[in-house]
């Protein structure tokens, strides 16, 4: 049974144990990243396994919009700690249940955000020869 702790996330605060930030204002609310958001809730982890298994899960639930349904607010929508709780600690449970599932997914979500990686590299550099090609023109 893994343990973590989910609250929200303070400036200039360090913490000690495996973490990672999800993020709680506008349309990415629900987005995972390693650095910290200004506004974002901080999940801890007793150990590291833990951290990387429950981060892919957020990443999957981001990427599917799942927490679009629960945004509130009227101009910048924004994701509520209690709701963010109340949804994520019985979803992660649910998936991790299916742990060799689960780690199947998670090796080919980190293939394909791998392969998209290389994807944008390509196309900024097919743009960057594109902008050499056409300055030529302008340069004669």
């Amino acid at each position: 049974m893994m343990n973590f702790i989910v609250k929200t996330h303070k400036k200039d605060t360090f913490y000690n144990k495996p973490h990672f930030f999800i993020l709680n204002k506008g349309m990415n609310s629900g987005k995972p990243q390693n650095e910290p958001f200004t506004n974002s809730f901080v999940i801890i982890f007793d150990n590291e396994t833990d951290c990387k298994n429950i981060f892919w899960i957020a990443y999957s639930l981001w990427k599917s919009k799942f927490w679009h349904q629960h945004l509130v607010g009227s101009v910048i929508s924004f994701l509520r700690l209690p709701d963010f709780k109340r949804e994520f600690f019985p979803k992660s449970k649910l998936l991790m249940d299916e742990h060799e599932a689960h780690l199947k997914h998670v090796e080919a979500l980190k293939l394909l955000e791998l392969k998209e990686k290389q994807f944008h590299k390509n196309i900024n550099l097919i743009n960057d020869i594109r902008r050499v090609i056409l300055y030529r023109y302008v340069n004669k």
